[in-house]
């Protein structure tokens, strides 16, 4: 066990590392995508959960969806792919989220989200605060507090979980759904930021820190916020992971990508089960690079996937590196 992972022993148990499912929470949006080849589940810790569970952890999704056709299906969707939606709210005022979903050339997907969604109406229930405390990984991002009814309910829960949580700030920042301050205040809250290299920049220029190379800047976001990782997904170069002992780059998987949606959210899914079992930083980037390249030569965020089938992926076995799909190096 690194030095990493000792100090991550302190946010888990010694029966959690070794066989115990954890339980993960992904807090915020739950949303339709709305891609060119049709409708699939989505928002991105919607897809933690699900990742989560796939991975044989028991994945949660905490959020919010309208009692509307689209609603019923989210619901339906999640109870499918085995994710609790126990706290999963309804909302009878508004409607279910969704988001229009443009492909580029390379795969790469661009967002167009719908405004007053149920999920920015996010409610704090004595339930939601039994799951914050009882939670092992909270996984959050920037999107669900572009209202101030859910950046106050994310808030509540991030400030009832327990002190040994592991609480991942997945950043993904969208259209212009976030400000300086959503990003002081996660990173407050964060043990663990994952970003990609260009939100990177935009956040430490937010957050007033200093210029860089990837490395300087994420030590800066290490120091000032007292981080014990930060991890950056860099496109076609793969991702590099940053703790304050060491630094541990991953050159990525060539693959052919049918899209990328989906992708980063399978990393982070793959990196929070494998931290609390105390894998090396090493292990880590190789499994979740692995994951994340096979989301993308699928189609959606959610494509199916069983335990035994995704440990076959992370750990290659029987599979080829390249998958049908449009050419190209793809990470999340």
């Amino acid at each position: 066990m690194d030095r990493l992972a000792q100090v991550l022993g302190r946010f888990c148990s010694e029966a959690l590392l070794v066989m115990t499912p954890a339980l993960m929470v992904g807090l915020g949006e739950i949303l339709w995508d709305l891609l060119p080849s049709g409708k699939i589940m989505g928002g991105a810790p919607a897809n933690f959960a699900y990742m989560a569970n796939a991975l044989g952890d028991r994945g949660v999704i905490a959020s919010r969806i309208g009692v509307d056709p689209l609603g019923e299906e989210a619901y339906a969707a999640m109870v499918k792919f085995g994710v609790s939606t126990q706290y999963l709210q309804r909302d009878q005022e508004h409607e279910t989220g969704s988001a229009k979903v443009a492909i580029d050339e390379v795969g790469q997907p661009m967002f167009t989200i719908k405004e007053s969604a149920s999920w920015d109406f996010l409610e704090w229930t004595p339930g939601w605060e039994e799951l914050a405390q009882l939670a092992d990984v909270v996984c959050f991002g920037s999107l669900a507090q572009r209202s101030p009814v859910s950046a106050a309910t994310v808030d509540r829960f991030l400030r009832n979980s327990r002190s040994n949580a592991i609480r991942i700030f997945d950043v993904n920042l969208r259209q212009s759904y976030y400000t300086s301050e959503v990003l002081k205040r996660s990173l407050q809250y964060a043990n663990i930021v994952k970003l990609t290299d260009q939100e990177l920049v935009r956040v430490t220029a937010l957050t007033g820190l200093k210029a860089g190379g990837d490395e300087d800047r994420a030590k800066r976001l290490l120091d000032e916020y007292d981080l014990r990782l930060v991890c950056i997904t860099r496109g076609s170069r793969g991702s590099v992971l940053i703790s304050q002992e060491e630094t541990v780059e991953h050159p990525g998987f060539t693959v052919r990508v049918v899209d990328a949606v989906g992708a980063g959210d399978a990393f982070t899914a793959c990196l929070a089960h494998h931290l609390v079992r105390g894998r090396s930083l090493k292990e880590i980037n190789e499994f979740a690079n692995r994951l994340a390249s096979w989301v993308a030569t699928q189609s959606g965020a959610t494509p199916p996937l069983d335990r035994l089938e995704a440990h076959n992926i992370i750990t290659g076995i029987g599979r080829e590196e390249v998958q049908p799909g449009r050419d190209s190096r793809s990470q999340p």
